[in-house]
Order: structure tokens, then C-alpha cells, then sequence
């Protein structure tokens, strides 16, 4: 039931916990986009974690490495979880599996995302030491290091996934994870604080990852190369073109993938959640429609994190190389 004023057709309140504002286009899109990333993600994320294993003897690749091993670790449970994505959206978002894959999924999904927002933070940080401060990040731990950020990582991101797990993932007309509109207006104030909380902390980690990135150009660009030899130079200048490339694909990413989402994540809450019900429902309805293309973006992920490490690091793009070369 809707009222109209001024032309605007709104969600009255009294009938807003019936409204449920779907993109039909999805059920056709979704599984098969999602279909194409699980083969390429599966194929990507597998090779990347041989090649980082089989590099295990490189003692200057150790934190990267750690870095890099827990990112593709992060990336291949999305993929794992996007079978049970594309059967539920083949089934026209009705949930028929038994409500633990649904609570798996969904924070297999949560892991991936946050998972690698922090990882890709933390390489950028890695590579920000490497270029400003080379002696001290090659005299420190990295070993150590490495491992205790990855397991400060994990511990943060799996502490924030345990609401999805715990709590009951089917909700109304068998939807996963959809259709919190229908809750107490307790519940939905307390999904809707999570959600702008979530949003805060990656606006955060962007802003010190742009930061990062921009300190590390201005560090190579100013940075003089040495000419005592035409070799030297040559190489050096050769590294640092390799470290502005690695400098735009993590930021790539964040662009492409991540922002997009917490951009329209904070207007689709409040539309979804039927916090803002004088919004007009075609803005309803646009901002699912944006909100599910972001989904979909941010599903590239897992597809491109393989490239940030090319350009992270000389050995792991040499490895590849040689690998296929002696194929």
C-alpha cells in the first residue's frame, strides 16, 4: 500500500513492513556474472596460492608473502560460496537450502570483503616501508611481523562475522539475508547502526590507503636515480615504474570494487530498511538497482587481487613467467 503526494508515490508506514523493493534484473544477471568469476576466481586464486607457496625459500618475499597467501585464502571462500549465490538467485532469491549455508555464505561474503579491504591496507603500508624506509622494514621481524597483522586481521574480521552466523539468515518468503524491513523497529535501528559503523571503518582504511599510495609516489617520483652505471639506472628506473603500477592497481581496486558500494550502501539502508519512507519509490528502487550493481562489483575482487600482486613484487611476476616459459 503506497500514498501519493505531489506526484511522489511513498511508503506509508503503517503497511511499509509489506514492501519488499526487488531488482528482478538480477536473477538473470547475477548467476551468470557469478557464474564466470567462480570459474575464473577458482582458476586465478588457485594458481596465485601455488605460486606464493612455491616461493616459501624467498626470505625478502616473507610479509608480502603472509600478506599476499592470507588475501587469496580470503578471496577463494568467496568463490567457494558462489555456488549456493548462483543457485539462489537461478531460484529467484528463494532460499532452499538449509539455513547454516545460508549463514555461511552470507559471511563468506562478509570475510572476502573486509578481508581484503585490510590486506590490500596493509600491503600498501608493506610497500610504503620498502620504498621510504628500506633498511628498517628489511632489518625488522617481517616474519613475525606479517603474522601477527594477518592474525589481528582475521580476529577483527571473523569477530564482526559472528552476527551472521549466530543469528537466523532465511528471513520472509525464504530470503537470505534480505527482507530486515519486517523486523522490530529495535532490531532494525541496531542493523541499521552495524551498517553505518562498517561504512565509517572502511572510509578509514580508504583514506589510509590513498594516503599510503600518495606518499609512496611522491617518494618515487622525487626520488633520484643513481647513474654511476646505465644498468643501474636502467633497473632502478624499471622499479619504480613496477612500484607505481602496483600503487595504481590497489588503489584500482578499492576504486572499482569497494567504493562504489559504501558509497550507496549508507542511502540503501535507510531505503531498505523503510527508515526513510517519505523517499519516493522509484528512489527506492534505483537505489536497489545501484545497490545490486555494486554487489556484482565488488565480486571483481577476487578476480583482480591476482594482478595487484604482478605488480607487487618482481618474484612473484617472474615466477608466472618462467613457469609458462619452461611449459
Amino acid at each position: 500500500m503506497t500514498n501519493s503526494t505531489n506526484g511522489c508515490v511513498t511508503i506509508e508506514s503503517n503497511s511499509s513492513a509489506s514492501v519488499f523493493i526487488d531488482s528482478k534484473f538480477r536473477y538473470t544477471v547475477f548467476p551468470i556474472f557469478y557464474g564466470l568469476v567462480f570459474a575464473l576466481g577458482l582458476l586465478a586464486n588457485s594458481y596465485a596460492l601455488y605460486v606464493l607457496h612455491h616461493m616459501r625459500e624467498s626470505k625478502a618475499m616473507n610479509e608480502i608473502r603472509i600478506y599476499m597467501t592470507n588475501l587469496t585464502v580470503a578471496d577463494l571462500l568467496f568463490v567457494f560460496a558462489l555456488p549456493f549465490w548462483i543457485y539462489y538467485y537461478k531460484n529467484d532469491g528463494h532460499w532452499e537450502l538449509p539455513d547454516f549455508l545460508c549463514r555461511i555464505a552470507g559471511s563468506f561474503f562478509f570475510i572476502n570483503t573486509y578481508c581484503s579491504v585490510f590486506f590490500l591496507a596493509v600491503i600498501s603500508i608493506n610497500r610504503y616501508w620498502a620504498v621510504t624506509r628500506p633498511l628498517v622494514a628489511a632489518s625488522s621481524d617481517c616474519w613475525k611481523r606479517g603474522t601477527i597483522v594477518s592474525a589481528f586481521i582475521w580476529v577483527i574480521t571473523l569477530a564482526a562475522t559472528i552476527k551472521y552466523l549466530i543469528q537466523e539468515g532465511i528471513q520472509k518468503d525464504n530470503r537470505c539475508f534480505e527482507g530486515y524491513q519486517n523486523q522490530e523497529p529495535s532490531t532494525i535501528y541496531l542493523v541499521a547502526i552495524s551498517h553505518f559503523i562498517i561504512i565509517g571503518i572502511f572510509f578509514l582504511v580508504f583514506l589510509m590507503v590513498i594516503v599510503c599510495n600518495i606518499l609512496i609516489a611522491r617518494a618515487l617520483l622525487t626520488q633520484p636515480i643513481s647513474q654511476p652505471r646505465a644498468s643501474t639506472g636502467k633497473r632502478a628506473g624499471g622499479n619504480k615504474r613496477r612500484a607505481l603500477r602496483m600503487l595504481c592497481a590497489v588503489i584500482g581496486v578499492f576504486v572499482i570494487c569497494f567504493l562504489p558500494h559504501h558509497v550507496v550502501q549508507g542511502p540503501w539502508v535507510l531505503s531498505v530498511l523503510h527508515l526513510k519512507k517519505d523517499w519516493c519509490m522509484e528512489t527506492h528502487q534505483r537505489l536497489n538497482d545501484a545497490h545490486q550493481i555494486t554487489l556484482m562489483l565488488m565480486g571483481l575482487n577476487c578476480l583482480l587481487d591476482p594482478l595487484v600482486y604482478c605488480f607487487a613484487t618482481t618474484m612473484f611476476r617472474k615466477y608466472i613467467q618462467n613457469h609458462f616459459t619452461k611449459g
